[in-house]
């Protein structure tokens, strides 16, 4: 397999003799050092050097190394074209994004991930090189790319930008995988903006009970969420995928087989996460206080709409959910979120306290209790990586609760109070 050809230094030899008296210049360092040429200083450094498809030899004097890189890149490619005409360089990047949209449904991706990418593609990748052809693109589309979301209006995330950029970079590693003829390190190196770590809300006992007991008041179907994520460790998805069927009531077990994205039922996040799970009583008892209550639909309220009223309540799915909307139906991420940000508020918990604390609590809970060896806690915690429970999840116990409004630990398990 021949070397890439790379950009040649002129200013600096190849293969010094230091035996015959050859003395290092002050580019070096004194690991590397660099021996001057007889044109160093003389000219432009970097010399791309090729040859074409006549067989003779091509030079080009740039400044630095990556206009040189880049010279070559673009020479190269059209070098190859005109040798082997690729018809996947002539087709344009919105139909390679297309493909790589529909290729993820017709594998059944991720729904939520998919999507995500889709919007990315659709507002943000498509407005800027949609019509381009795809072999055209180079490193500097890519350094373009990252200026061209920070100037965006509507972008005000460091994160969002990264986020839309590893998007971009998975449409170039596919596009690549089709034959497209793409420079090698068109998405390496590309620096991008410093994302702040996110600070993240250490839960105490007091603080689950005052979430719990706010939430009971902005909407009572939607506390036994809480104690899912507090007691079992369940995402978001998970608990609204919890069925009464997957409840083994006498034995304090819970299976999780599912979650549910925009209403519907889709695989879990990883292979780590399908689980039977142990469970207190305490959640037992609370699940089967939850059921008996809301076990259907509630009926309209007297001032509903007249739409409403002529068309009745929505049939419920069936489903055997634990927790649905008022209409029995299945409940979404973002009716949810709506009446978690109430309850945090009355809680007086921060805005920035997600769900998935709760799931930190509960890894936090086993760790530090003393009763569980590390590897029962990452099976418990169901993580594919035993990383991910310790450096990620655990950190100490809170000895003190601090001043919440409510902020006891009345109606909590035993095992979740130090």
């Amino acid at each position: 397999m021949s070397k890439p050809i790379e950009p040649f230094d002129r200013w600096h030899k190849r293969y010094p003799k230091p035996e015959r008296g050859d003395v290092p210049c002050r580019c070096g360092t004194r690991k590397r050092p660099l021996y001057p040429s007889a044109d160093h200083g003389r000219g432009r450094q970097w010399q791309a050097r090729y040859t074409d498809i006549n067989g003779k030899e091509r030079r080009a004097c740039l400044a630095t190394w990556q206009e040189a890189r880049e010279h070559l890149d673009r020479a190269l490619a059209d070098l190859h074209h005109q040798k082997s005409p690729n018809p996947a360089d002539g087709l344009s990047v919105a139909h390679y994004a297309a493909q790589l949209i529909e290729r993820r449904r017709r594998r059944r991706k991720n729904s939520n991930t998919t999507a995500a990418y889709e919007g990315h593609l659709r507002n943000h990748v498509l407005p800027f090189v949609g019509n381009h052809r795809a072999s055209t693109l180079r490193r500097r589309d890519s350094m373009a790319f990252i200026d061209y979301l920070l100037d965006k209006p509507g972008i005000n995330s460091p994160a969002t930008v990264v986020q839309i950029f590893k998007t971009w970079r998975i449409l170039l590693h596919y596009m690549a995988d089709e034959d497209v003829s793409l420079p090698s390190n068109i998405v390496a190196r590309i620096e991008l903006p410093e994302v702040p770590p996110r600070v993240k809300v250490a839960l105490s006992p007091a603080h689950v009970a005052a979430v719990a007991a706010a939430m009971r008041q902005v909407a009572p179907r939607y506390e036994v969420l809480v104690w899912l994520g507090a007691c079992a460790g369940l995402r978001l998805g998970e608990a609204l995928g919890m069925r009464r069927g997957l409840v083994l009531w006498e034995a304090g077990l819970l299976r999780i087989v599912e979650q549910r994205q925009r209403g519907k039922a889709v695989r879990l996040k990883t292979k780590a996460s399908y689980a039977t799970l142990p469970v207190d009583r305490f959640l037992i008892k609370r699940l089967a206080q939850h059921t008996a209550r809301y076990s259907g639909p509630e009926p309209a309220l007297p001032h509903a709409g007249r739409a409403h009223q002529e068309c009745g309540p929505a049939e419920p799915v069936g489903e055997d959910l634990i927790v649905t909307n008022r209409s029995g139906r299945p409940i979404l991420h973002s009716d949810f979120r709506q009446k978690w940000r109430r309850a945090l508020k009355l809680a007086g918990l921060p805005e920035r306290t997600r769900f998935h604390d709760l799931k930190h609590f509960y890894t936090t809970t086993l760790g530090g209790s003393g009763k569980h060896d590390p590897k029962t806690v990452q099976a418990l915690s169901r993580h594919a990586e035993f990383s991910e429970t310790w450096d990620t999840y655990a950190r100490a116990m809170l000895r003190t609760c601090g001043s919440v409004p409510g902020g006891h630990a009345e109606g909590v398990p035993s095992r979740m109070i130090r």
